[in-house]
């Protein structure tokens, strides 16, 4: 377990060094088109670079101290009344105390598909989101499975992974689609003009290339093993596999879309919200492996064999 912690932080370092080398990168070749019709390419190549690496460790920054503030923001979460929401509030903090970790903040999304995440920088910064349509359907031992298996995503620092993962994505589509709207509603007049339109329809390319290639394979290179590890040390913490087996195969049986998650924020999720693994590209390129593996393993573990 301290290994998988230990492998999970430098993952995070990881990734972000890898996201300022590609905007680094993005910086360099729009330096290098300016430049080029501009007859002054290396200075053009420098400024390039200077820029696109401020905006890399700006972004990665921002990842850091406001992506889950803006994770639960985007999703709809609300943080959860504790006269309402008791029974979520009692699992929450019972799993933290087996945890060994402080309370993680507990909010709820209005929405009747089944569904919880977790997300933070750290233990000590952490949230616990359950939907309403999870809490209509799980009774007290399957949302004490749920919660165990999003608290030791807290406990491993997957939450960090996947939130920095996530938010560096986000915003690269962000600004992705501000530039293809700016080139869009452009009008360019001369020579200058053109060279202008030439490099946002390059930046527009290059962060298109960033928010729906790059990212993903970042993202898809995270082991999958991460959910059923969780699996696994969610049952120790509540010593009932069955309940986690129990929520799962609700969860299997969902058919209803999550509206408040997209590609970017569906890997935090404990199921997939947008797939359910039916065809093999899902199983290539999901970031979760299908419900019934992990449901297999947690049976296993139930019958008392090995994992």
């Amino acid at each position: 377990m301290l290994e998988e912690i230990a492998r999970n932080k430098r993952r995070s370092v990881f990734v972000i060094l890898s996201f300022v080398l590609v905007w680094v990168g993005i910086g360099a070749l729009l330096g290098a088109l300016l430049g080029a019709s501009s007859g002054s390419p290396a200075s053009a190549v420098a400024t390039g670079i200077t820029i696109a690496a401020i905006v890399a460790l700006l972004a990665s920054v921002y990842a850091w101290t406001s992506g889950a503030r803006l994770v639960l923001k985007v999703s709809g979460a609300r943080p959860a009344d504790p006269n309402q929401f008791q029974q979520l509030h009692n699992v929450v903090e019972e799993m933290a105390i087996s945890a060994g970790l402080p309370k993680p903040s507990v909010y709820v999304i209005d929405d009747p598909s089944p569904n919880a995440f977790a997300t933070g920088v750290s233990p000590n910064k952490a949230a616990i989101t359950a939907t309403t349509g999870l809490l209509q359907i799980m009774n007290r031992d399957e949302l004490e499975g749920v919660v165990s298996h999003e608290m030791s995503h807290i406990k491993n620092y997957d939450v960090r992974l996947i939130l920095v993962v996530s938010t560096l994505i986000g915003l690269a589509g962000l600004l992705a689609s501000l530039v293809w709207r700016s080139a869009f509603f452009m009008r360019p007049r001369g020579r200058d003009g053109q060279q202008i339109t030439l490099l946002i329809f390059a930046a527009g390319i290059l962060l298109t290339v960033v928010a729906f290639v790059v990212g993903p394979l970042i993202r898809f290179a995270l082991s999958r093993s991460r959910e059923e590890l969780a699996d696994v040390s969610g049952a120790k913490l509540t010593r009932n596999p069955a309940g986690l087996i129990h929520a799962l195969q609700k969860l299997e049986q969902n058919d209803k879309p999550f509206a408040g998650f997209n590609h970017a924020t569906a890997a935090m999720c404990i199921d997939d919200p947008l797939q359910h693994h039916e065809g093999l590209a899902h199983r290539l390129f999901d970031t979760h492996p299908p419900l019934e593996e992990r449901i297999a393993i947690l049976q296993r573990i139930a019958q008392g064999q090995s994992a």
